[in-house]
């Protein structure tokens, strides 16, 4: 009821092709298991370093402004924050570090006279 024919034997050709295919197929499974093993810590580093997270920061700030001014704009440029102040007829810019709300600079415009 039941066919048991025998498998051959593979050739050498073809025991040297399968060996091939194993190494082939090891490599390209420890390859992918390198590759996902990169993600991982590459993410994994993002999420844990040691900057501090934006939310423990506190977000309340006063900054003083000269009298008479008037904020122009404002915008983000990398890791700064900047607003734009008309000051008396003068445009300044103001910078500021976007997760800490320190000062960080100014430019002021001034027309020659």
């Amino acid at each position: 009821m039941t066919d048991t024919t025998a498998v051959p034997e593979p050739t050498p050709e073809q025991a040297a092709l399968f060996a091939r295919v194993r190494r082939m197929m090891l490599i390209a499974g420890m390859t992918s298991a390198l590759a996902v093993a990169v993600v991982l810590i590459a993410v994994g580093y993002r999420l844990y370093r040691g900057e501090g997270s934006p939310s423990s920061a506190s977000s309340d700030i006063t900054a003083a402004l000269p009298k008479g001014a008037r904020i122009v704009s404002t915008g983000v440029a990398g890791d700064r924050l900047l607003v734009t102040l008309d000051v008396g007829g003068a445009t300044e810019i103001r910078a500021f570090d976007a997760k800490t709300l320190k000062p960080a600079g100014s430019l002021k415009f001034v027309s020659e006279p």
